[in-house]
């Protein structure tokens, strides 16, 4: 088998880099060595050093195993109280009922109550979309509106009030700005206001235009639905409105968060308001790179792609291609891919690789733009479908090309974009835009960057402006980090559309106002789901149309970027097999269906793999783009619910009354052994807290006021919790306390159950504890769960702080666990854990003894003479027999080398390579490959450390000297660059998420590949040698019957030259984002698109296609506007104004 590869990529095993080839036996030899070939083997095989000794046998070797079988489940029975708990439970059957999970019951009901919570926001966004186009149509333009006849609560006020620099106290802002006081709200993690709206502007969009006050007007009106709404459901989080003009008003106020930089938040370019705003897209890219584009306009040519394709969601597909005489992809892509976060990043990163020659030739731009739209044999969004040209400027038309490709129905739409400063004429781009439905930009500067590669939007939102109710459909987003701290959230969108027309008898108007939204978090999706009754291994996913998960208990993004949505495919989320691809389809395509598969899962810790069985249910979310699913373990059919009526009638008050209850008192520790209680939500008032000590004394303190029916509470849990405590107590009473667990050197005795109770005996082994208090978030609880038998997990090396020989009063322990299977008539259930905690140091030396010629630890040890037959063991012979026990990660458990025992709990590769390298290629490992999408990893560090700014063109002296350099183009492309940059210079060099002021802009996502080995297919006693030469060495190994632990004997190496590869388990970062992008997008996911596409209308008016001239800079203005930068006296950044004539800008 091969090797794991170090890197992403596969790799075959080698020599060791630098190791030499081992060299073969001098000449003069080789007849002695022949000679000794040819004589019969000596009756016994010496080992090395002791002459006497041979390499044990296979049967010896099976009776060592038998013993440490024993000997393990020996202990199990005494102090495990399996038995005897499955007894406590039978005499404690009138204190609960057993109660079954109907899967399909279950996944309709949770369905129905999502879709209910759903519909309420859904009537909430129809009336606000109504009132706003209602409100729009009654309002009367005004031209000569001014900025103090607003007034409304500027979210970015206040920060704007702390900063002196800032754009409104340079300018002395007339706008009348309200200052509004704020409460707390847990609901919203925020400060807010429910008497206002607040109101946010980006950053390059001039509050004072006559646009902006005119919408700050007209939306003031929706004020009073937010309001209205919120009266009527009070669950209702963000209500906002995103302005096709970039204005944003959201309801309640609340103060934005102000990043550490330049805030580049712009509504337009949310993932909410990008879905909500169009139709799916189908989009080429074509980029003009021949001799004419350079430096500065190159560079604003590769910043507007990657700004374009921000604008796109996974609803959309793409590619980019550049262009001088022939056309050529930027990337490995070449046809169509789907616009997801990892195929933008490859895109972004080959952009930048892009060299101007050559020279221009439209033509072979739009043919290869036009096959790549036309090709049918591809997964592709099959709606919209766009040309976006980005060039300097040429002559020609290409009319032929359009003939031949689009005309005469026209169903590419054309879009142009002019890059930097120069005396092109602009004619023949606006021609091209203007008989394809498209569009004319013009981009001078890095300012018209962002607002000029996001408004083609307004040009694709005709189509559906023109179609009226038809289009009015509400579409739920992908997961995405919500920008005021809500966490991850999906929204609820709505489109709004302009219903005025310019006079009695004109056309209709075809313009998107904007965007209407509301917020639901994730959090209140979940707590509509079944949280303690499934077990620790059941759980309830939801996936959306592209596969991407809304619910998983895996989805924890480590890191989020604002600007991107969270997308976790179901695939990714667990390890992908045939049944799951299947699953996936079927949740796709909105059907119902069951299903039990054998899966493999991972556990908790990410270091083991487990083979287990799984009831798969499933059905949609009726109204909504969703789909439900039920996962279930067998052993989860049936779960208990306390019945402690009797009880609570007997006791009035409170329930720190019940009984039971005083054995979750710290008084009783000493005696019953010290109790973890999972940290749940008992009770509304009850406080968290991460430290379990004080979430006990919250837990009992509230006890002490709470009637048992106390309708703040949650019965279910509290109850479940109180009989837990009674029976883990009958426990300690029965079985550990009367037992001395010193004299099978155990550290601790522990329970944990489905209610939330881990019990430790004794108190003082509470002290070293280090598992999760709530046993569902514990891995040897779960593991315990799926797998028959006693689990062995050593400590995490993170735990062994220094060798275990120098640890005071034995605190370092290896835990051995196992499930209690419940029988009650016909009904099975598994409501608890029992383990043991061992002495490592003491079943070190047990464990040598058990595998060696002694019955017993007092016997004296075995000496062999010289005439004897004597087999080595791992007691008497441990400098040269290597004994081990691994589990089933291949993780070291025990060792008979005591240097080795501070190595316990590190992958058994990291101790013995080639040792563990043979058990994998014998076929007693197996190993499965994974990809974490979710991980954060450290900043790389910058690859230009240079004092100027990366992508900005530097002048050289010689250009200073010239006098052509400073009345050409590029003298003003620069002066206009380096004006902006003194606000802007971050949209060149800086990551979003730092100039965004994210609080993880130290850390950003990035894929790991995660690597674990799991028991492979051999499962009997098995002899093999690792062939090498006069390095080889032999090797036993066998599975311990009812255990996860391989018992490994071994020769000791001699010396290291068959080191020629070594395993690697630990998780390592892929530079490369993962498996190879280019590969998978050739066997893209299933995967299904919005069922309605809104991209032709026959009353489309297409004469609104972008205006605009090239015009010479004035030598007189430039060289005032250079003698302004040199003095230092940097004029005030204009606006930036939309070429064409609209209203909006």
């Amino acid at each position: 088998m091969a090797v794991p590869a170090r890197t992403c990529g596969a790799s075959r095993l080698g020599p060791a880099p630098g190791a030499l080839p081992r060299p073969g036996p001098p000449r003069p030899l080789l007849l002695l060595l022949l000679l000794l070939l040819l004589l019969p083997p000596p009756p016994l095989l010496a080992a090395r050093g002791a002459a006497a000794y041979s390499f044990p046998q296979q049967l010896t070797m099976q009776h060592w195993a038998r013993r440490l079988e024993q000997e393990i489940d020996g202990v199990m029975r005494i102090f495990g109280g399996v038995q005897q708990l499955r007894e406590i439970y039978k005499d404690n059957r009138n204190l609960f009922e057993v109660q079954e999970n109907e899967p399909q019951k279950l996944v309709e009901k949770v369905a129905g109550d999502i879709e209910s919570l759903l519909d309420r926001k859904v009537q909430a966004l129809k009336k606000l979309a109504d009132a706003a186009e209602s409100f729009q149509k009654a309002h009367h333009w005004q031209d000569n509106i001014k900025e103090e006849d607003i007034v409304y609560y500027d979210a970015k006020a206040d920060a704007e009030l702390d900063d002196p620099e800032s754009e409104d106290m340079e300018r002395g802002s007339k706008t009348s700005t309200l200052r509004l006081d704020f409460i707390e709200d847990s609901n919203f993690k925020n400060k807010v206001n429910y008497s206002y709206t607040a109101v946010q502007i980006p950053t390059d969009i001039y509050k004072g235009s006559t646009v902006i006050l005119n919408e700050l007007n007209w939306t003031e009106a929706l004020e009073n639905v937010f309001i209205e709404n919120r009266r009527q459901d009070p669950t209702l989080l963000w209500q906002v409105f995103g302005s096709a003009t970039g204005v944003t008003r959201y309801y309640p106020a609340t103060p934005w968060r102000a990043p550490k930089k330049i805030d580049l938040y712009d509504v337009r370019r949310r993932p909410w308001y990008i879905q909500g705003a169009s139709s799916p897209k189908d989009m080429v890219i074509i980029v003009d790179v021949s001799g004419s584009v350079s430096g500065l306009t190159l560079k604003l040519m590769k910043t507007s792609v990657c700004e374009m394709l921000d604008t796109l969601s996974d609803d959309d597909y793409v590619n980019v291609a550049s262009f001088n005489e022939k056309a050529q992809p930027v990337s490995c892509f070449t046809h169509l891919v789907q616009a997801n976060v990892r195929n933008k990043k490859v895109f972004k990163e080959a952009v930048q690789g892009m060299v101007a020659k050559g020279t221009t030739g439209y033509k072979a731009g739009f043919e290869y733009a036009f096959d790549q739209l036309q090709n049918s044999n591809i997964t592709r969004a099959n709606c919209n479908k766009m040309i976006m040209m980005f060039t300097d400027g040429g002559e020609d038309r290409v009319q032929d090309v359009f003939e031949k490709y689009n005309w005469p129905n026209r169903t590419v739409r054309v879009f142009t974009f002019s890059v930097g400063q120069h005396n092109y004429d602009v004619t023949p781009l606006q021609w091209m835009a203007c008989a394809n439905k498209g569009y004319y930009f013009e981009i001078p500067s890095i300012g018209a960057i962002r607002i000029n590669t996001q408004e083609y939007l307004d040009v694709l939102g005709r189509p559906m402006v023109l179609a009226g109710k038809e289009a009015k459909q509400v579409q739920w987003t992908n997961v995405y980090e919500d920008a005021l701290g809500l966490g991850l959230v999906v929204t609820g969108t709505l489109p709004v559309f302009n219903l005025t027309q310019d006079g009695p008898g004109e056309k209709k108007n075809q313009l998107i106002l904007g965007v209407m939204g509301i917020d639901v978090a994730l959090n209140d999706i979940k707590r509509l789901t079944p949280n303690y009754t499934l077990g620790a291994n059941g759980y309830v996913f939801a996936i959306d149309l592209n596969g991407y998960v809304l619910l998983h208990p895996n989805l924890k993004p480590q890191t989020t970027n604002f600007r991107e949505p969270v997308t976790l495919d179901f695939l990714d989320a667990e390890l992908e097999d045939e049944n799951k691809e299947e699953i996936r389809r079927s949740m796709i395509d909105g059907n119902k269906g069951h299903k039990q598969i054998r899966t493999l899962v991972k556990s908790l810790d990410e270091r083991y793999i487990d083979e287990v069985t799984r009831n798969y249910t499933w059905v949609p979310i009726r109204s909504t783009n969703y789909s439900l699913g039920l996962v279930l373990p067998p052993y989860s059919t049936f779960y208990l619910q306390a019945n402690l009526s009797d009880q609570i009638l007997q006791v009035k008050l409170p329930i720190s009354k019940l009984k039971d209850f005083e054995f979750l008192l710290p008084s009783s520790f000493e005696s019953e052994g010290h109790v973890f209680i999972a940290p749940r939500e008992y009770c509304k008032d009850l406080n968290a807290s991460d430290n379990n000590t004080e979430f006990l004394k919250n837990f009992i303190e509230l006890m002490e006021k709470v009637t048992p029916d106390s309708k703040q509470c949650n019965n279910f849990l509290l109850h479940n919790l109180i009989l837990d405590t009674g029976i883990t107590q009958q426990l300690v009473e029965r079985v550990w306390r009367d037992q001395d667990l010193n004299t099978y050197s155990l550290l601790a005795v522990f329970a944990a159950t489905d209610g939330g109770i881990t019990r430790v005996f004794p108190n003082k082994a509470a002290e070293d504890w280090t598992e999760n208090p709530e046993p569902y978030n514990a891995s040897f609880y779960r593991r315990s769960l799926d797998n028959h038998g006693y689990i062995f997990k050593p400590p995490h090396q993170d735990a062994l702080l220094r060798p275990p020989l120098e640890l005071e009063n034995d605190t370092v322990g290896i835990l051995v666990s196992t499930a209690v299977e419940l029988s009650l008539g016909r009904r099975t259930l598994r409501p608890a854990v029992v383990g043991v905690k061992l002495d490592l140091e003491a079943w070190a030396e047990k464990f040598k003894v058990l595998a060696s010629n002694r019955t017993h630890q007092d016997q004296p040890q075995k000496q062999c003479g010289p005439s004897s037959h004597c087999e080595m063991d791992c007691e008497v012979n441990n400098e040269d027999l290597l004994c081990v026990l691994i589990d089933d990660g291949g993780f070291l458990v025990l060792s008979n080398q005591n240097h080795q025992w501070d190595q316990v709990g590190k992958f058994f590769s990291e101790v013995d390579a080639n040792l563990m390298l043979a058990l994998y290629n014998n076929s007693f490992y197996t190993r499965k490959e994974s990809y974490d999408y979710q991980a954060a990893c450290a900043p790389q560090p910058p690859g230009n450390l240079g004092a100027a700014p990366r992508g900005v063109f530097v002048p050289t002296i010689a250009d200073f000297l010239n006098l052509a350099w400073w009345t050409s183009a590029a003298a003003w492309s620069l002066f206009q660059q380096l004006l902006y940059g003194l606000i802007y210079h971050s949209w060149f060099q800086a990551d979003p998420a730092e100039a965004e002021g994210n609080p993880e802009a130290r850390e950003s996502s990035c894929v790991m590949k995660q690597t674990q080995y799991y028991f492979g297919s051999v499962n009997v006693s098995y002899n093999a040698i690792i062939d090498c030469g006069n390095c080889s060495r032999l090797f036993h190994a066998q599975r311990l019957s009812n255990t996860n632990l391989l018992f490994v004997v071994a020769e000791k190496p001699l010396c290291s030259q068959c080191e020629v590869g070594r395993l690697l388990q630990k998780e390592t970062h892929c530079p490369a984002d993962g498996p190879e992008q280019c590969e998978l997008v050739q066997r893209p996911r299933y995967r299904r698109g919005p069922h309605i596409c809104f991209d032709y209308n026959a009353t489309e008016d297409t004469s609104d296609c972008g205006r605009g001239a090239s015009f010479p800079p004035s030598l007189g203005v430039l060289v005032s506007l250079q003698l302004l930068l040199l003095l230092g006296l940097p004029p005030r950044p204009q606006p930036q104004v939309r070429a064409h004539a609209s209203p909006r800008l």
